[in-house]
């Protein structure tokens, strides 16, 4: 195999998405544009990744880290003139060489990995990735001879009459032979309509040498899509989104309403969990296998281990062990983890805490920095009062205790193991194993109150 290299372009502000993020960082499915495209090309055993970095540099270069070299366009002259900026980091290097776009988030790895094969096996000195469509106004048109060989790529502006009537288009991504293509790109003028230097006529330059160019018709023009503004943002959304929930399924696992549900690009699913309509998953998310993940539920970030039942919830960056169930309507925030067989129930938060297994907190609770041992019962309304309005403090409540509705435990405070707190009590020192904790005032029955309030 020759050594492969890529261009990445991703160098435009983007006017059209009306936005002060560059456009390669509009994000879909949790990654932004450009990363989708670098990951596609990462996984062609490509060794020389050059992104050219225009508007927003700094921004992109903090996005794609150590994946990609980079290189400055000034000033945004057109694609051919961002191919150059490349010249100095790729000119010595021999191999193909692919140019893509960093706004055309769907092309996807089998489709390049397809492309640089066609280049290799035709031994050309370019390859241009096209598509045949309905309707090809917009797009660059591209040209063949009697015998079907690619003459050159005429843009919509500079057409005539006949090459309009072109169905075949330029999807705007090509493997070059790297030496040839900056050899062909210090050729190119900017004597057309818009007064750029276009990457296209790299190839016209290539034929008038004797060079072979070659052709790769893209079979799905979805993967092709170049997102300009938020609406063609929102559609490579849609595609992705039913790309990645057919590929779950067909794993194995049941989305009620696939249409109404929205998974990331990095969530990992085990078979036969069951997805219910509305959820989404998001971030490195991990689910096992036979969970149900009821309707509207939201998971970021989390693990969540086999046989979980979770229903109309939000889980953040949190641990979930086995046979969990947890709602509806509790909220697991970041830093939570939480044991075997545990239960969350309805209007249950829990933050920074550990629960061990076995554990109950069936509703109304807050559970905030704190350490809550195996067989815990916590009663409905109790709070973990975890800040003292300039620190957090933890709580410590051993295995098997029982804590009463409606108590309070102020930290930093422990409760032992098989302790007991009474209903309505606020803890404020430790509790030893097996004592009970009670904090109340006396009660009092005032007689005749009813005649009293009557005659007021």
């Amino acid at each position: 195999m020759r050594k492969r290299m890529a261009v990445v372009l991703a160098a435009g502000k983007g006017t059209r998405m009306k936005s002060q993020l560059p456009k390669m960082l509009h994000a879909i499915n949790g990654l932004s544009m450009v990363e989708h495209v670098v990951r596609a090309v990462q996984q062609n055993h490509v060794e020389d990744i050059v992104s050219i970095v225009g508007y927003g540099a700094d921004q992109v270069e903090a996005t794609l880290g150590s994946s990609s070299s980079y290189a400055f366009q000034a000033e945004q002259l057109g694609t051919g003139h961002a191919v150059l900026q490349a010249k100095d980091l790729l000119i010595d290097k021999e191999g193909s060489t692919l140019v893509i776009c960093g706004d055309t988030p769907l092309l996807t790895s089998e489709t390049l990995n397809k492309l640089f094969e066609t280049h290799e096996n035709s031994s050309s000195s370019a390859t241009v990735l096209t598509a045949i469509v309905g309707d090809s106004t917009g797009y660059g048109r591209v040209i063949r001879d009697e015998n079907q060989t690619v003459v050159k790529i005429v843009e919509q502006k500079d057409a005539n009459a006949s090459e309009l009537a072109v169905r075949e288009i330029n999807t705007g991504t090509y493997v070059f032979d790297n030496q040839k293509l900056f050899k062909a790109l210090e050729k190119v003028t900017n004597d057309n309509a818009q007064g750029e230097y276009y990457l296209p006529d790299v190839i016209e330059i290539m034929k008038n040498d004797g060079d072979t160019v070659s052709a790769h018709i893209l079979e799905d023009m979805n993967e092709a899509i170049g997102v300009n503004d938020r609406v063609a943002l929102a559609k490579a959304g849609q595609i992705l989104t039913k790309r990645i929930n057919d590929y779950h399924m067909r794993n194995g696992i049941t989305l009620v309403n696939p249409t109404n549900t929205y998974i990331e690009v990095d969530v990992e699913i085990g078979q036969d969990t069951i997805i219910e309509a509305g959820v989404s998953l998001k971030g490195k998310t991990t689910i096992g296998s036979n969970c149900v993940i009821g309707s509207n539920s939201e998971i970021d970030s989390s693990v969540i281990a086999d046989y979980v039942a979770i229903k109309q919830s939000v889980i953040e960056y949190s641990q979930i062990a086995e046979k969990v169930t947890i709602g509806p309507f509790a909220h697991l925030r970041p830093q939570s983890v939480i044991g075997e067989e545990v239960h969350i129930g309805n209007f249950v938060e829990v933050k920074n805490s550990n629960v061990g297994a076995k554990t109950k907190a069936g509703h109304l609770t807050y559970i905030g920095d704190a350490d809550i041992g195996q067989d815990v019962n916590v009663g409905c309304g109790t709070i973990f009062v975890n800040y003292d309005g300039k620190h957090k403090h933890r709580s410590k409540v051993g295995d098997n205790a029982f804590i009463g509705c409606n108590a309070n435990i102020v930290a930093p405070v422990e409760v032992g193991n098989r302790a007991f707190v009474a209903a309505g009590a606020t803890i404020t020192k430790n509790v030893e194993d097996e004592a009970l904790a009670i904090s109340r005032v006396d009660q009092k029955n005032i007689p005749n109150y009813w005649e009293k309030l009557q005659n007021k």
